[in-house]
């Protein structure tokens, strides 16, 4: 009897690219090919559900979209951060980082807009 490797085991290649993808390469290198590889592995699962839904459409869509959300825009990420604080407030470096790419990224828009 063959047996079959675990179809969520990353294939080698794989786990090198991810290791040598590590601007450095030690414990952060480490850390940051098991977190390539959880969230390989959850897309790999997440993939055999939706195929296995396909017989329910539209359920794969929903569930990519359910479990996959797109992260917020700076923009929307700068107006909740305006929104939670009150009159008089003073923005920390990293929440003055966050303005300005929201602004930045509304430019962007803008101009690509006006081309």
């Amino acid at each position: 009897m063959t047996t079959t490797p675990n179809p969520i085991t990353p294939p080698a290649e794989l786990v090198r690219e991810w290791y040598n993808a590590s601007p450095n390469v030690n414990e952060k290198a480490l850390q940051d090919v098991a977190t390539a590889a959880a969230q390989w592995g959850a897309d790999q699962e997440l993939e055999a559900c939706c195929e296995w839904l396909q017989l329910c459409p539209p359920w794969p869509d929903d569930l990519r979209r359910c479990r996959r959300p797109k992260p917020p825009s700076k923009v929307a990420q700068a107006e909740a951060l305006i929104e939670r604080h009150e009159d008089g407030w003073m923005p920390s470096p990293s929440e003055w980082h966050l303005i300005r790419e929201a602004l930045a990224e509304g430019r962007r828009a803008l101009e690509s807009i006006n081309e």
